[in-house]
């Protein structure tokens, strides 16, 4: 009988699990399917404005990014719901995974309890590693020394910005790099508001030809320092910054400890009016 009854509990558990699963992923498909409905939108736009000249198009494109910024929200949100709801199981290990990058910091060193079910699971491989290079640039600890050459190939060194009494933040990027071309006039936008109070940027360039990084620059606009080693992925800064993924960044204080990483879109904003009001 005592066995009868313990198969009989296991069996509603299992149940009780996959009706949670299930209420999960509703939950999620539901915000997928809105960003999807924005993204179509967006892409009926670029077919009838694809220069994005009208200002109408453009109005309306600022309101897509921002509703799709809010849903993303959201979804980290209920990642870090179900995380928090289901350490005894396996079900966050796909979860995780999938938003590993979304997390951030912070967010993926709390997912990645060793006492959680989950955190032998093969699929928190990535993760690990990932958080192994955050570990590299985690906020409270001090810069770390790069040594390149700028645009005009003269030798130079981080500290000679990093550790000077300023803000210093070392923005990692490439000109080929998509989503570094798509946060950079937010970056300009920054610089050029907060740079007169102290602020400063040392970009940290990815690039591989010295033609396509100084081109980019001119052309974007980007008046800071720049310096590269021309290595690729092989950067030196990959490794010494824990840099696996492009745009990155770490925000340095005057006292050249890092306090911030990866801030982009609205949250490099608010953290300079934080420190330097308005």
């Amino acid at each position: 009988m005592k066995r009868l009854l313990t198969i009989a509990l296991m069996a509603i558990a299992a149940i009780s699990a996959q009706a949670q699963q299930e209420i999960y992923e509703t939950e999620m498909a539901v915000l997928d399917a809105r960003g999807e409905t924005l993204i179509k939108e967006y892409r009926e736009l670029m077919k009838s404005d694809p220069k994005g000249e009208k200002a109408t198009t453009q109005k309306r494109v600022t309101q897509l990014s921002a509703m799709l910024d809010s849903i993303s929200v959201e979804q980290i949100k209920l990642v870090k719901r179900i995380i928090r709801e289901n350490k005894d199981n396996q079900l966050p290990a796909r979860y995780i995974k999938e938003a590993m990058y979304d997390l951030g910091y912070e967010g993926l060193k709390e997912a990645l309890d060793p006492t959680a079910a989950y955190y032998n699971n093969p699929d928190m491989e990535k993760p690990k590693q990932l958080l192994a290079s955050y570990e590299k640039r985690k906020p409270g600890t001090m810069f770390h020394e790069l040594s390149m050459k700028d645009m005009n190939d003269q030798e130079v060194r981080l500290s000679l910005w990093a550790g000077k009494g300023n803000y210093v933040m070392v923005d990692f990027w490439a000109s080929w790099c998509g989503p570094c071309r798509q946060e950079m006039p937010n970056v300009i936008q920054n610089y050029e508001r907060y740079h007169t109070k102290g602020f400063e940027i040392v970009g940290v360039s990815f690039d591989q030809k010295k033609n396509a990084w100084v081109n980019a620059v001119q052309q974007m606009g980007m008046r800071w320092p720049q310096m590269s080693d021309l290595k690729g992925w092989q950067c030196s800064a990959s490794d010494i910054y824990g840099v696996r993924s492009i745009p990155a960044s770490v925000l340095l204080d005057p006292q050249g400890k890092i306090i911030a990483i990866d801030l982009r879109g609205k949250a490099l904003g608010e953290k300079l009016k934080e420190i330097y009001g308005e």
